[in-house]
């Protein structure tokens, strides 16, 4: 079975997915959300849900640099918790500190023009997630 790993942020969800053996990430999408609308949101990613055979939600929680969780990892936090009970599978949320950033410059260093880097950087952001997770609990 499969992982998916998600990067949520206020208006878009990146989406990465792991191959059948759990070793690697890759995007698939980015998914666009008003953030609150969560049936909304669970609708656009059932699909992914179901043609991957996915067995758990990983979800990136961003905290601050000191460790507390603020305002985004809070709704992050929400967030896992409405696709657990919509998904009926596990949700692990994931830190994920610095995986924005750390997405920016592996597109700055690809020469990733500024219009290019903004469609993909929260699928990039889910796949760092999802593989940070997955060298973890390999």
């Amino acid at each position: 079975m499969k992982k998916i790993g998600l990067d949520v942020g206020e208006k878009t969800i990146g989406v990465a997915i792991s191959d059948a053996f759990g070793w690697t990430a890759q995007g698939i999408t980015t998914i666009r959300w008003a953030e609150g609308e969560f049936d909304d949101a669970f609708q656009k990613l059932d699909p992914y849900m179901k043609e991957h055979e996915v067995d758990k939600l990983v979800v990136g929680l961003p905290k601050n640099m000191n460790g507390t969780i603020g305002e985004r990892g809070e709704a992050c936090q929400l967030f896992a918790e409405k696709a657990k009970a919509y998904f009926q599978l596990p949700v692990e949320l994931w830190d994920e500190r610095l995986t924005t950033m750390a997405a920016e410059r592996v597109l700055l260093d690809a020469d990733v023009s500024r219009s290019k880097r903004k469609k993909v950087i929260d699928k990039m952001a889910a796949v760092m997630i999802l593989q940070s997770y997955l060298d973890a609990k390999g």
